[in-house]
């Protein structure tokens, strides 16, 4: 394999790059020198589609235009400015190296493999992507788009989601990097498996490196890369408890600093377990989570969504508060909330879509939701 491409390698640099410089998208983060903006864009780009960064892109930039004010703003607001773009824990992650950098690097991205791989949030690829684009570094990017493209144009029959497979394909990589123009590289197999070598119906008659694909010469671009299949997402169930006071104020509390949804805010309850109904499972998540007494009233609204690993359904019931003062025990914090609160908390795009259902029931005081 890597006999083939030492062969290949200076023909197949001379194809993309010729075709990059032709056929490039024109991405905001393209048009910047600035490594800050290379960082925060190739962070959230991972695992998310370009036209949904876009935006996120412009406004994370336009509150925090350089590491510094990053660094320096609280992480509540750098939430609600990821809010719906999934995947906290890179603004976290991203929050937290802002840090590093101002304190140990003198408010500069680290120009250097083993220091910019300290930082939170980064790995091998993301100090790839950044050191080669930013900083013209002749290190490779590979992520699932590039192991498909190596896949195919090398014809690897080995399951491309396999460890040691990854790590071979990471090498072949760093094999066929060119020491001229190393981001433009990496940035044209990016948009290479972006437009035209797709996961599903690759467009190879309009492939540059058509000529050269293994896969395509044996008829197997709509097989490879071969990948185990992956165990069923099990279906997990939550509650919801919907608390008002007096002043038709909903109690909210802020999630842990680790775990799933790390630091958001969300409605008091938790994950059903599976020996205990409703309506015990969510008197027990309240009491361990602010130490409060509950009752349990009717079925308010429930909804459906997709994380990585597991499918969920949250139900929202009414409750009463019986008996107690909350206190944060199983989580951050806690407090009362009116609606135009709510709107200025990061929530989950889960905990979004439930107070838009809930509006069936308190039209009155959440129709800003709509």
């Amino acid at each position: 394999m890597m006999k083939d491409a030492d062969k290949i390698k200076n023909l197949l640099n001379r194809k993309l790059l010729t075709w990059y410089r032709r056929n490039q998208r024109s991405l905001p983060w393209r048009k910047t020198s600035d490594p800050y903006r290379k960082w925060i864009s190739e962070i959230m780009l991972q695992q998310t589609q370009v036209d949904t960064v876009i935006p996120y892109y412009h406004r994370f930039l336009k509150a925090f235009p350089t590491v510094s004010a990053l660094a320096r703003a609280p992480l509540q607001d750098v939430l609600k400015a990821w809010e719906n773009l999934g995947y906290y824990s890179r603004a976290r992650n991203i929050h937290a190296a802002a840090k590093v950098i101002v304190e140990k690097f003198g408010d500069q991205i680290p120009d250097n493999l083993e220091e910019i791989k300290t930082l939170p949030g980064i790995g091998e690829y993301s100090a790839g992507a950044i050191l080669s684009i930013a900083y013209g570094q002749a290190l490779p990017a590979v992520d699932g788009n590039v192991r498909r493209i190596l896949c195919r144009l090398f014809a690897i029959r080995q399951p491309a989601d396999d460890a040691q497979e990854q790590k071979q394909l990471q090498n072949l990589a760093a094999s066929l990097i060119p020491v001229k123009h190393p981001g433009d590289f990496n940035q044209a197999l990016m948009d290479l498996g972006a437009t035209i070598c797709k996961a599903k119906n690759p467009g190879c008659s309009h492939c540059p490196l058509a000529n050269l694909c293994q896969a395509r010469r044996h008829d197997l671009q709509n097989v490879l890369p071969i990948t185990r299949k992956s165990p069923a997402i099990p279906h997990r169930q939550a509650a919801a408890a919907v608390i008002r006071n007096s002043k038709g104020m909903l109690l909210v509390v802020q999630r842990p600093t680790s775990g799933l949804l790390a630091s958001l805010w969300k409605l008091p309850g938790g994950f059903i377990k599976a020996d205990e109904d409703t309506e015990k499972s969510l008197r027990h998540s309240v009491k361990e989570e602010l130490g409060i007494s509950i009752q349990v009233g009717k079925h308010l609204a429930s909804v459906n969504h997709t994380y990585t690993h597991f499918r969920i359904t949250l139900q929202a019931c009414e409750c009463r508060l019986l008996k107690g003062t909350p206190k944060p025990l199983g989580c951050q914090n806690w407090r009362w909330a009116s609606f135009t609160d709510l709107k200025k908390l990061p929530l989950s795009k889960i905990d979004r879509i439930l107070l838009v259902h809930l509006n069936n029931f308190f039209e009155d005081r959440l129709h800003v939701w709509k």
